[in-house]
């Protein structure tokens, strides 16, 4: 049973209308990331209870699609560049290990890293009458 605060901001149903139709097995799967997610927005923004539930939604699907996307490429290989004389190659990895992770415009969006302007009277209880 899941305790309050632990779940998932976002469901299969709207994670497969942001990408693909999942199968039965990568449907349990991204059930279990979009879980993740959640749970990496939460213990990475301070006030994300503050924020609109389309901006979680939107980025729980954006992380648990690239850690499902890492699965349909064949060996996480994302570019790969060959040359005959003298012999180059060149892999590029997408994710080998499908990590979850926040891009830097996913972490704007949380307000993670975002300067907050504040005052502090620092003369406050301080003044004397007398």
């Amino acid at each position: 049973m899941e305790e309050q605060g632990e779940e998932a901001f976002a469901t299969v149903a709207d994670l497969e209308a942001r990408w693909r139709g999942l199968s039965e097995q990568e449907q349990a799967r991204a059930k279990v990331l979009l879980l993740d997610a959640a749970d990496l927005i939460r213990t990475t923004t301070r006030r994300w209870g503050e924020l609109p539930e389309s901006t979680l939604k939107r980025v729980s699907c954006q992380v648990a699609r690239r850690a499902m996307g890492s699965d349909s490429i064949p060996g996480g290989v994302s570019s790969m560049s060959t040359t005959d004389g003298p012999f180059t190659q060149q892999f590029s990895y997408a994710n080998p290990q499908g990590d979850l992770y926040l891009t830097k415009a996913e972490r704007k969006s949380l307000g993670v890293g975002v300067g907050r302007a504040f005052e502090v009277d620092l003369l406050a209880g301080d003044r004397s009458d007398g």
